[in-house]
């Protein structure tokens, strides 16, 4: 008997406690924050446009029906929720999504405390403290090549950045293999530490503690640089034909997904096209790319610089007064559908290149690195440009964002590189200014949209990922060794075709 009475209180308590048991839910509070949502949507989030158009493989209109409907429907407040999650992740872009719920501020907020000054500490503790801590052990390629008969592993990627290492096939063919796993700095702990003591660090040390960070992280991103640059040379020293660069489950980062790629061809490239939306985020990245243009005045460049620079401030103070100014209303994407390509508002506003300013400059530009840098981003690491000058080919998978595409897209844009694998994620570019997340009056949801639009060659957002040239889908009773094996074979039949002769 008592464990029945047990059983049956247990059984109230989780009805009471249980959404579905929820008596009288209203769901207009619900409507309310998703007509927010909408409102918001058309003001700041870059892709709407694009998901709005028939290219973007979205049904906007027909997704904003079933929404509205799951609300109408809702018996509680998960179900609702749920309504809303289901809106955000129908269109398929990371980075727009939601982000974790603040609880109410406390009656008495506990002040943080000031951050610990990482120059007191040893190099693994600073580093750590400073967000270093990415974990160098997770290296692997995201295809098995190192299970492979015929290949070996020149560099592990824990002593080192990067895993490295050499196929030679049963034809006769020899073929590289790096592995760029992430395009973000504190995913390498191992270049800070080795930059901790460098000179250049230590001795500026004792001075201001953001300037003495400035001069850490330098040093950090020209030891990536300095160590992709030896490692592609070494493979061509060793003999290979052709480079795999692998990018597979490589979640993104910042901009050396564009720098990098200078890195793997001696010919020109362009940065890809930037947009970004006519948003208060947006604004502000406009406002600090003329803030650059104005300091690197204060550089001393020549009369061909200071033309240079003058044309991109004109450019970049029209975008901000476009930002500002003629803004249209975007309501029509819950309505209809409207070709990408045609001539109505898209609210987005030319930014120059995810390069900069400039999508462009040949290596030692103007003859002062400050000014050039300030006008095209990769010119900071030119003397690392053109490692590599054989066939190219990007594997890729559906774990490849952001950055990474962003270095996909630029290499299969400008026409050096083959995509190998599956269509990446479809991210495409994100955020070229952090702002702060839209929080939804009722339900207190939080979501982060994308404030920026990176082109394809075609025109397309890239947000649309990139497919590849060379599919490799999995099959049915195929292992990961042999998708490994295959995707070599696949590199040795094309490379012949596709840029002459037999490699370098």
């Amino acid at each position: 008997m008592r464990a029945s009475r047990l059983s049956l209180l247990a059984a109230a308590l989780i009805a009471a406690a249980s959404p579905c048991a929820a008596a009288g839910f209203d769901p207009a509070p619900w409507r309310q924050d998703y007509a927010q949502l909408k409102r918001t949507l058309e003001r700041e989030y870059a892709n709407l446009a694009w998901f709005a158009s028939p290219q973007g493989g979205v049904d906007l209109p027909a997704l904003d029906r079933a929404t509205a409907r799951a609300l109408d429907g809702a018996e509680n407040d998960a179900q609702a929720e749920r309504a809303l999650r289901d809106f955000v992740a129908g269109f398929g872009d990371g980075h727009f999504s939601f982000v974790p719920t603040l609880q109410p501020a406390a009656a008495e907020p506990v002040a943080a405390p000031p951050p610990a000054d990482a120059r007191r500490l040893d190099a693994a503790a600073g580093c750590a403290a400073l967000g270093y801590d990415g974990g160098d052990a997770r290296v692997p390629f995201s295809l098995p090549f190192e299970s492979l008969p015929g290949f070996r592993l020149l560099e592990d990627g824990v002593a080192g950045p990067f895993r490295v290492g050499l196929m030679d096939t049963a034809q006769g063919a020899r073929v590289g293999v790096v592995r760029l796993k992430e395009f973000s700095r504190e995913s390498y702990p191992s270049l800070c530490l080795a930059a901790w003591n460098h000179p250049e660090v230590a001795g500026a040390g004792a001075g201001d503690a953001q300037a003495w960070r400035s001069r850490l992280r330098a040093q950090i991103d020209d030891a990536w640089y300095a160590a992709l640059e030896a490692q592609l040379k070494r493979l061509a020293a060793q003999g290979a034909q052709a480079l795999i660069v692998d990018v597979g489950r490589n979640g993104g980062g910042d901009d050396s997904g564009d720098i990098a790629t200078r890195l793997f061809t001696r010919k020109p490239l362009r940065s890809s096209p930037l947009l970004v939306s006519q948003s208060p985020a947006a604004a502000a990245y406009l406002d600090e790319q003329l803030e650059n243009l104005a300091q690197a005045r204060g550089f001393a460049p020549d009369a061909q610089a200071i033309q240079a620079l003058d044309r991109q401030t004109e450019r970049f103070r029209a975008a901000r007064a476009s930002a500002r100014e003629g803004r249209c209303e975007l309501s029509w994407v819950w309505r209809e559908r409207r070709d990408w390509n045609g001539t109505h508002c898209r609210r987005l506003v030319e930014a120059g290149s995810a390069g900069g300013p400039l999508d462009s400059l040949p290596a030692g530009a103007y003859g002062n690195a400050r000014v050039a840098k300030r006008l095209h981003w990769p010119i900071q690491m030119d003397d690392h440009w053109g490692a590599w000058d054989g066939p190219l080919y990007v594997l890729t998978d559906a774990r490849t964002f952001s950055a990474a595409e962003m270095f996909a897209a630029t290499l299969r844009n400008n026409g050096v590189a083959r995509m190998l694998g599956q269509r990446t994620g479809g991210d495409g570019c994100g955020f070229m200014v952090s702002a702060e997340p839209l929080t939804l009056a009722h339900s207190r949801l939080r979501l982060r949209m994308p404030n920026c639009v990176r082109l394809r060659s075609d025109g397309s957002d890239e947000v649309a990922g990139i497919a590849p040239d060379l599919p490799l889908p999995p099959r049915e009773g195929e292992n990961a060794r042999a998708r490994a094996q295959r995707a070599i074979e696949a590199v040795v039949a094309d490379w012949p075709a596709q840029f002459g002769g037999a490699g370098r």
